[in-house]
């Protein structure tokens, strides 16, 4: 196992009406002129966003408000955002809403203290110095940026998608309600399990020995998904699995399943231009891509995929031929995804083989490498895309 420091503050409110004390945790982490910032209608329709302005006003806080937040968030309404908390004077951001609304507000909330261009930081290692605090009420269980330092946006100027991370952006508290999750549709919730697996399986497969603590947290996670993913889809009002979901998705992404191991995160990168490119939904990209990756790089450490299908699918292991055990699990992976209702090809993303090259150059690699379980080289994207393109 490797050295760490893990620094997780975000404090969490767990359950059936909680949002009811938005206001009581905007205050209690100094808040006093709050943006409320989320994302379609239907907060609104379903009146969270008026039983949130309740609970800020019955505690004496006024608040701002900014909603259109898309899914792989923009550029030009985290402008908007960035200018209209300083007209406004606010000094905390409230989230409510999944995982583009809490990047959107990250995002936000280090522009507002900073003299440039918030893309400043994102895609460049450029380090985050000062930020509002930010809180959230989640109504999607997927990214996991509810207890996490990351953000990810779009410029839409060249559909280029990028990341930051700081501790400076963890939110103060996030307020998770699994109610509010279950009137998502099937085909969301789905693209929001494979989202919570992907940052499971990219802290899963590294090139750190000795982490059996972690490996087995990271089962543990995985299994869960196995399990409640299709029972909410046939029941969307079971509050216990939505519930299992829910914390799943936090655990997943705030790192405790990561710690002490060297991380891969190719499967983001390579979905993350998908994603601009197509505006597809992020975790349907994932169920695509990250299967394909799985085949590209498996001979790498052909145990540690056999590993995943024994102990995650339940296949039986092979000793005599590990590639068939590491290669069972893998499709059973991909079976998974198809029977949740997720895409596995470039055919059902909306995807053309002939934009490989395009998304190749966006990501910028050129002549280099990227880091992870597997260094890549472009070419070697262009063979995962591919593989993507020509799965059945």
């Amino acid at each position: 196992m490797d050295n760490f420091q893990f620094y997780s503050p975000t404090e969490f409110i767990f359950g059936r009406d909680t949002e009811s004390k938005a206001g009581e945790m905007v205050k209690k982490y100094g808040g006093s002129k709050v943006l409320i910032h989320y994302g379609s209608g239907s907060a609104v329709k379903s009146g969270l966003i008026a039983a949130v302005r309740a609970s800020l006003s019955e505690s004496g806080i006024e608040f701002t408000e900014l909603g259109g937040v898309q899914p792989n968030p923009r550029d030009t309404l985290i402008y908007k955002g960035i200018q209209l908390c300083r007209d406004e004077n606010v000094d905390f951001i409230l989230s409510v809403g999944g995982g583009s609304c809490i990047d959107s507000s990250k995002a936000i909330a280090l522009g507002v203290p900073y003299d440039g261009d918030f893309w400043d930081f994102y895609g460049t290692g450029k380090e985050v110095e000062k930020a509002l605090p930010i809180g959230t009420v989640l109504t999607i269980a997927a990214a996991g940026s509810e207890g996490s330092g990351a953000s990810v946006v779009t410029k839409e100027e060249g559909s280029l998608k990028r990341d930051v991370g700081s501790d400076k952006l963890r939110p103060r508290f996030s307020i998770l309600n699994p109610e509010l999750t279950c009137s998502l549709p099937a085909y969301q919730t789905a693209c929001g399990a494979t989202d919570i697996m992907a940052h499971v399986f990219e802290r899963y497969f590294t090139n750190t020995h000795e982490v059996e603590i972690t490996d087995r947290l990271c089962e543990a996670v995985l299994l869960t998904m196995i399990k409640e993913t299709p029972r909410v889809i046939i029941q969307p009002d079971n509050y216990e699995a939505r519930a299992n979901i829910m914390w799943a998705g936090t655990v997943a992404h705030n790192d405790i399943v990561g710690v002490g191991r060297s991380q891969d995160w190719n499967s983001h990168r390579i979905e993350h231009e998908l994603s601009a490119l197509y505006d597809c939904a992020h975790g349907a990209g994932l169920a695509v891509v990250m299967p394909a990756w799985m085949e590209f790089v498996y001979k790498h450490d052909v145990m540690r995929f056999a590993q995943m299908a024994v102990r995650v699918w339940g296949c039986q292991m092979n000793f005599d031929n590990p590639d068939e055990t590491a290669l069972e699990g893998i499709q059973c992976f991909r079976g998974f995804l198809r029977s949740i209702g997720m895409p596995i090809n470039f055919k059902e993303l909306g995807a053309k083989e002939e934009d490989i090259p395009v998304l190749v150059e966006k990501l910028g690699l050129g002549e280099g490498r990227t880091g992870g379980f597997v260094h890549l080289s472009s070419q070697d994207v262009a063979t995962i895309y591919r593989i993507a393109a020509h799965t059945e």
